[in-house]
């Protein structure tokens, strides 16, 4: 994708009805010795910084459950759309862990270090409509019959950007991205 000048926008989504992505296999990682955590870590903090450094822009459709590794993955994006029912949370604190890919930096970015400390503190999942209103995601809508509203409006969000120059767009994103490390 990175280096494919035909791609334009790249949107996220779920193959799974009511899921987006419920994150990494507890059960397989607790099979995992320490050495194999840390690769298996290592790896998809990896697979996220490379999803955030892609140069076009990127959109999670949040259709269902984000958790875990999966709101990293949304968070890993550029913008979020979500239904009003999708379910999101770092919820690793409730599990004995801490978000490993990104999360504990990506998600103060968007909604603020207090708020993301509280979210990460309580392993807390919010819904779509909670998402919105902290600036989680930038969209929230209703979920509809075929379980593809938020697809759908990631799409919409995507033909809005579509028709603006390229070389604009990679290089706002990529002075966006380097302005908010400094």
């Amino acid at each position: 994708l990175r280096s494919d000048e035909k791609v334009r926008v790249v949107v996220f989504k779920s193959q799974v009805k009511g899921v987006f992505c419920a994150g990494a296999d507890l059960k397989e990682r607790e099979k995992m010795d320490d050495a194999e955590v840390g690769h298996f870590v290592k790896r998809l903090r990896n697979l996220m910084d490379e999803i955030a450094a892609l140069p076009v822009p990127t959109i999670a459709a949040i259709d269902g459950y984000a958790l875990g590794g999966g709101l990293e993955l949304a968070l890993a994006c550029d913008l979020r759309v979500a239904a009003s029912s999708a379910k999101m949370g770092l919820i690793e604190t409730t599990r004995g862990l801490l978000p490993g890919a990104g999360g504990t930096q990506r998600l103060p970015r968007c909604v603020g270090i207090g708020l993301a400390k509280e979210l990460i503190f309580t392993g807390r999942q919010i819904d779509g409509q909670q998402a919105f209103s902290m600036g989680l995601v930038n969209h929230t809508v209703p979920q509809n019959e075929e379980g593809d509203a938020a697809y759908q409006r990631a799409l919409a969000l995507a033909k809005e950007i579509l028709p603006q120059a390229p070389i604009a767009v990679k290089m706002g994103k990529l002075a966006i991205n380097r302005g908010i490390e400094v």
